[in-house]
């Protein structure tokens, strides 16, 4: 399985952006949002169970961030609203091994490339 995440650009604060992934073949497990800002760690930003009922967003987010997936299209999105500053990093899109909305970053075997959101003031 391949993941491919796009979507990332240049956006003002307070602007929205949405970032697709779509997986090579059917991914029937969950998936997950992560972000990296340069000199920090990889961070949690959103976990989808493979129905898609199950959603987990981080704390900081909450509120402004939505995931959600198409598995008719094998897509996982990431609905971006309200974007601060603090939001601008890389985002990858990552496979879990089991079915769950798993927030645990061990548990994600395969990720996607990457696709960068700078956010302006």
């Amino acid at each position: 399985v391949q993941l491919q995440a796009f979507g990332g650009g240049l956006v003002q604060a307070g602007g929205s952006l949405r970032l697709s992934c779509t997986t090579s073949e059917r991914a029937l497990s969950g998936m997950g949002w992560f972000r990296q800002a340069p000199g920090k760690e990889r961070e949690l930003v959103a976990t989808i169970n493979w129905g898609g009922g199950v959603t987990y967003v981080a704390d900081s987010m909450k509120g402004r961030f939505t995931i959600s997936r198409d598995n008719a299209t094998n897509t996982v999105y990431l609905q971006m609203a309200n974007l601060k500053l603090e939001d601008t990093a890389t985002y990858f899109c990552a496979r879990a091994r089991s079915i769950s909305a798993t927030r645990l970053l061990s548990e994600y075997s395969v990720w996607g490339q990457g696709t960068l959101v700078t956010v302006s003031s």
